[in-house]
């Protein structure tokens, strides 16, 4: 779905992004789908979304595991969330986080999304501190335990052409807060007090979050180069080049690292595993499956962050090719026809996905199996009127799952079953965090809302 206003940022289509650090997607869907369905109109007014895929395949869960129990590991206390996707090459199942699940602080931190701006970036928490970036990358540290702002600093860009920027992300080591943005910079703060250190411009915007790892700094640009820069001085290092695509999505995914292996995804649907040390590939695998009947199937974009697990490798494409592959051949275990701009969640022995359609996905991690499909858009026959969801994680045994309509849903991890519905007033278009006993959530306001 696209909303005309600029809140559904993660569902946004970018056009040439190699030439401005900001693009709209008016008029893209009409552009791109010349077989649109014919239910869907032309124009969306404020505050309504327009579909931008056809889900011409369809999945079902499988006969033979119905009633069938799967196992899940126990809750265990996570103390930091410093990455985009958690702790560093450490499994994260299900976290002891926000048993009574009741709304405990919600904090304003800056400039939320409009039609030229958007909140992309998911929140890192470290020593106590959360950190967030908002719309025009303002990038602010507030106390994990009640809101309170310790820091604030506004990074702009440093040339006349980048006047509007956006996206971009965080990640946290060894006392530094690291920042990539749209205004084409990859940025280093001291995370106590905000003061800057390092700068190092980019040839393009980069609007996905950085990873460190080894005293590397890695992110990936809009024009599907994974960089790299040396995290206690900034310079420059290897990079590898994918292929430029021109049509993606604004959402944007993070590298991952284990074992002396980065695997990083791009809007072209390549899933390629690098050496760390030196950026020679591995393996490259395109997630992408053409359909006759939906044009924006070539629209390839892996947005969602993949997911290194016990040697596999999971990760989703727009185009609708979900897939678990082996982290040191490069070879495709099982996929599933699975449309998703989400990150999986694998945990004990299942792994979890929402597809763009809006159905939760339980899914065996070793065959791909399909143990049950909950689907929150069930019953909204108009494609405009459906939500996007976003999650999802496990927090003391409950998915935790965030809407577009303000929402943050419970579910029993077992069933799909909605356990506990939050309202929390704006539209929530990042997976949450859970870390120090809480689960945090960003609103497309620049807003973080503290679930205890």
């Amino acid at each position: 779905m696209i909303q005309r206003c600029g809140i559904l940022t993660a569902v946004l289509l970018s056009i040439a992004m190699a030439t401005s650090g900001c693009t709209t997607a008016n008029g893209t869907v009409d552009r791109l789908n010349p077989f649109k369905p014919k239910e869907v109109k032309d124009t969306a007014s404020d505050g309504r979304r327009i579909s931008v895929i056809a889900f011409d395949a369809t999945i079902s869960a499988a006969e033979g595991l119905k009633g069938v129990d799967f196992y899940l590991p126990p809750p265990v206390p996570q103390v930091d969330w410093p990455l985009p996707g958690g702790p560093e090459e450490t499994a994260i199942e299900n976290i002891e986080a926000a048993p009574a699940f009741d709304i405990a602080w919600k904090k304003s931190f800056g400039t939320g999304s409009s039609a030229k701006v958007h909140v992309t970036a998911p929140p890192v928490l470290a020593e106590g501190r959360v950190y967030v970036m908002d719309a025009r990358a303002g990038v602010s540290a507030l106390d994990a335990r009640t809101g309170a702002l310790i820091w604030k600093q506004q990074l702009t860009a440093k040339n006349k052409r980048d006047k509007i920027g956006f996206g971009g992300g965080l990640a946290y080591a060894a006392g530094h807060l690291y920042v990539t943005s749209g205004f084409r910079f990859v940025a280093q703060l001291d995370a106590a007090t905000g003061r800057p250190g390092w700068r190092q411009e980019t040839s393009s915007p980069i609007h996905g979050a950085p990873t460190v790892h080894s005293g590397k700094v890695f992110a990936i640009s809009t024009d599907n180069e994974l960089l790299t820069f040396d995290a206690g001085s900034g310079a420059p290092g290897w990079d590898f080049q994918a292929l430029v695509e021109p049509a993606r999505i604004l959402s944007a995914s993070s590298p991952v690292v284990s074992g002396g292996v980065v695997v990083a995804a791009f809007a072209s649907g390549e899933l390629v595993a690098v050496r760390s040390g030196n950026g020679n590939d591995l393996w490259n695998n395109a997630l992408s499956r053409a359909s006759r009947t939906n044009a924006l199937s070539e629209i390839r974009d892996v947005a969602g962050r993949p997911v290194i697990y016990k040697g596999d490798v999971f990760a989703a494409s727009h185009s609708g090719v979900f897939v678990a592959t082996d982290l040191n051949t490069g070879q495709a275990r099982w996929s599933l026809p699975v449309s998703s701009i989400a990150t999986p969640w694998p945990a004990g022995d299942v792994v979890y996905i929402i597809s763009r359609a809006g159905e939760l996905i339980c899914a065996s991690r070793d065959n791909g199996q399909i143990y049950w499909i909950k689907d929150f858009n069930a019953g909204i026959k108009k494609s405009q009127d459906r939500r996007l969801y976003f999650g999802p994680v496990i927090a003391s045994d409950r998915l935790v799952v965030v809407s577009s309509d303000g929402r943050v849903l419970a579910l029993n991890p077992k069933t799909g079953d909605v356990t506990k519905t939050l309202k929390i007033g704006a539209p929530a278009l990042i997976t949450p965090i859970a870390a120090g006993g809480m689960v945090f959530v960003v609103t497309d306001k620049a807003e973080l809302v503290a679930i205890r």
